[in-house]
């Protein structure tokens, strides 16, 4: 049987293709005592709340039709936003180069949030440029990375 998460990504994909976005990621998360399913967009030039708007009501009649989930839960379209969370592979490939927070389980040298350059990806493992020196660290201890603006 297939996650949540990837059936709603396949259900998504063509009213995703309609709306000119991609789909950036697929989240099904409890938060505040109920189950969110969140469906983030990513688009050239940005997505706006008409793209948001379209995908959720087509994806809404979708699932209410094939009724994947038992019990209740919120749907939410949104975009990827500027600061987005890099999980995949490509997702690092794609934002090599580009200013990250690497954000870890325990603190390392009094930090738990090291601000850098993504450098590279290898297997988990993430490699930034920070402060002048080149940092690796270890799948197991990176809770998560994501895009950082920098105005």
């Amino acid at each position: 049987m297939k996650k949540i998460t990837e059936l709603t990504a396949e259900l998504a994909a063509p009213a995703i293709a309609e709306a000119g976005c991609t789909l950036w990621d697929v989240e099904y998360v409890k938060e505040g005592g109920g189950w969110v399913l969140r469906v983030l967009l990513d688009k050239e030039g940005g997505v706006d709340i008409l793209d948001c708007e379209a995908v959720s009501r087509k994806l809404s009649d979708l699932l209410d039709e094939a009724d994947p989930i038992e019990g209740s839960y919120t749907l939410e379209v949104g975009s990827a936003g500027a600061e987005r969370a890099l999980k995949r592979p490509g997702d690092f490939a794609q934002f090599m180069g580009s200013p990250v927070l690497v954000k870890l389980y325990r603190a390392l040298d009094g930090q738990k949030e090291i601000p850098g350059v993504l450098t590279g990806y290898d297997e988990g493992s993430v490699t930034v440029e920070a402060g002048g020196a080149s940092r690796t660290f270890e799948k197991k201890d990176v809770a998560l990375v994501r895009l950082r603006v920098e105005f």
